[in-house]
């Protein structure tokens, strides 16, 4: 999950705000393996095969109104269909929230790490929605120690969204499976966070993610014998109403 507030100003907007494309949905969605489960509360989650599904409203009372739903719907062939729907508002600027599903304790080494191969089909539907869609993944330099490094891939921007970052700019611009993403550098505490911002939305993701991880070794500085300690997918909702992500596939695997 993520405990940061994420940058919003009118230089960031410019930079990393992307058109929403037209993206067909699935013509089918997994089978239902057990029955639904739906938490509402502040905070909840739960445990499917390896993942675990977290509802995380961490930044709700920055609100002035508001509520958020997450919903596990199925798990088969180590694919998960889940959903985030919520209305925020006020607080401008203020993530609200990180619903996500997670591979936690992963606890690898960087360098001992053959690849990441992860699937991740998703839609998002609301108004005025300001909210990306990202991936969440931690760096620490061992098993038992605090995260030192923050890294996170934004799959898209709605809304003027922007990524955390010391200067509104980006520090890099590397292509990375394919697509050439703007990297962005900030802290969050003692954590240094880097951020991979892609140019449009992509709702049918399917890449490797330790291309992420290979390039910050070889040209950020990020020692490969850091730990990822975890690997999260979800949203960070910063305002709108009647807002809906469904991811109808999703999966991560360490090998």
């Amino acid at each position: 999950m993520k405990f940061a507030t994420a940058l919003l100003s009118a230089a960031l907007a410019v930079a990393v705000t992307a058109s929403p494309v037209a993206i067909e949905p699935p013509t089918a969605v997994q089978p239902l393996e057990k029955r639904a489960t739906t938490m509402c509360g502040s905070y909840g989650s739960l445990q499917t095969g390896a993942y675990t599904i977290f509802h995380n409203n961490w930044g709700a009372a920055q609100a002035t109104s508001g509520s958020q739903c997450t919903s596990f719907l199925s798990l088969a062939n180590n694919i998960v269909y889940w959903s985030t729907s919520w209305t925020w508002a006020g607080g401008a600027g203020q993530v609200k929230s990180y619903s996500n599903v997670a591979l936690e304790a992963v606890n690898k080494k960087i360098s001992a790490i053959s690849s990441i191969p992860s699937v991740w089909t998703w839609r998002y539907t609301g108004t005025n929605i300001v909210a990306d869609v990202s991936y969440d993944m931690w760096l620490a330099p061992s098993t038992t120690a605090n995260n030192e490094y923050e890294i996170m891939v934004w799959l898209a921007a709605y809304g003027g969204a922007g990524p955390i970052s010391a200067t509104g700019s980006p520090v890099a611009t590397p292509t990375i499976g394919g697509t050439t993403w703007s990297l962005y550098k900030g802290t969050n505490g003692a954590t240094t966070v880097f951020s991979f911002v892609a140019p449009s939305h992509l709702g049918n993701y399917n890449g490797d993610l330790l291309a992420f991880f290979t390039y910050l070794t070889t040209s950020q500085g990020v020692s490969s014998s850091q730990y990822i300690t975890s690997i999260q997918a979800g949203t960070e909702p910063f305002s709108g109403s009647n807002a809906v992500l469904t991811t109808y596939a999703y999966s991560a695997v360490v090998n």
